[in-house]
C-alpha cells in the first residue's frame, strides 16, 4: 500500500506536464479533412500509449477500439492497470506502442533505466498474450524549445530514444523514429509545445504506413 501511494503521488506530479489540454481531451484544434480509409487501414491495429497517442481517437482519426491510451500513462502504469488484458482481448495484428513522454519525468534517480525495465516487461507481456502480433515501438516525440525550457527533463528525449531503439533490437520488435516527421511539421505543435494539433495525426499514420517504415 505504501508503494502504491508513492506511485499515485508521482503520477499526479507528472500528469501536470503530460496531461490533457482541456477538460475533454487533447486540444481540439487544426481539424483535418480525413480520407475515409485510415480507420479501415488500421482496423486490425491498436495504438497503446499516452495522451499524445490518445489524440488519434479524440480527433476521430481512428476508432476508439483501435486506441488504448490516456493521460499520464507510463510503461509501469500500463503494466499495473488492465491495459495489457484489454489489448489482448482486442486481438490486434499490429501493436504500436507510444510511451515515454511521461516516463522521462518520473521522479526517480534514473528515469530512463526505470522506464526501460518496465517497457521490456510490457513487451514480454504483449508477446506472451499476442504471439502472432507484430509490435512497433514509436520514439518519443520532441518538444519545442520553449517547452524544454519550462521542463528541462525533456532534454533527455534523445537519450531515451536511443535506449528505446536498443530495447527494440533486444526484444526483436520494430523501432520507428518519428523525429524526422516532427521536424517537417513544427507548425502542428499545440500551444503547450508538447502535444499536437489534429492535422498531425493523419501525417503520422501516413508516415507509419510508408514502405521505409
Amino acid at each position: 500500500m505504501k508503494r502504491l501511494g508513492i506511485l499515485l503521488i508521482a503520477m499526479a506530479l507528472v500528469m501536470g506536464a503530460c496531461g490533457r489540454q482541456d477538460n475533454g481531451g487533447p486540444a481540439n484544434t487544426g481539424q483535418a479533412e480525413l480520407p475515409l480509409d485510415y480507420k479501415a487501414q488500421y482496423g486490425t491495429s491498436v495504438f497503446l500509449g499516452d495522451s499524445i497517442t490518445e489524440g488519434l481517437s479524440y480527433h476521430d482519426v481512428l476508432n476508439e477500439e483501435n486506441v488504448l491510451a490516456g493521460a499520464g500513462k507510463t510503461a509501469e502504469f500500463t503494466m499495473m492497470e488492465d491495459d495489457v488484458d484489454q489489448l489482448i482481448a482486442r486481438k490486434p495484428e499490429h501493436v504500436y506502442i507510444h510511451l515515454g513522454s511521461t516516463d522521462i519525468l518520473w521522479p526517480t534517480d534514473d528515469p530512463i533505466a526505470h522506464s526501460m525495465t518496465h517497457y521490456g516487461r510490457l513487451i514480454d507481456a504483449i508477446q506472451d498474450g499476442l504471439p502472432e502480433a507484430s509490435i512497433s515501438l514509436l520514439s518519443v516525440l520532441p518538444v519545442t524549445v520553449e517547452a524544454e525550457e519550462q521542463e528541462p527533463r525533456y532534454a533527455t528525449i534523445g537519450e531515451y530514444n536511443e535506449g528505446l531503439q536498443a530495447l527494440a533490437e533486444k526484444q526483436q520488435v520494430q523501432y520507428v523514429d518519428l523525429t524526422p516527421l516532427v521536424a517537417e511539421h513544427t507548425d502542428l505543435y499545440d500551444t503547450d509545445g508538447i502535444h499536437f494539433q489534429a492535422a498531425f495525426y493523419p501525417l503520422l499514420l501516413d508516415y507509419l504506413s510508408a514502405p521505409s517504415q
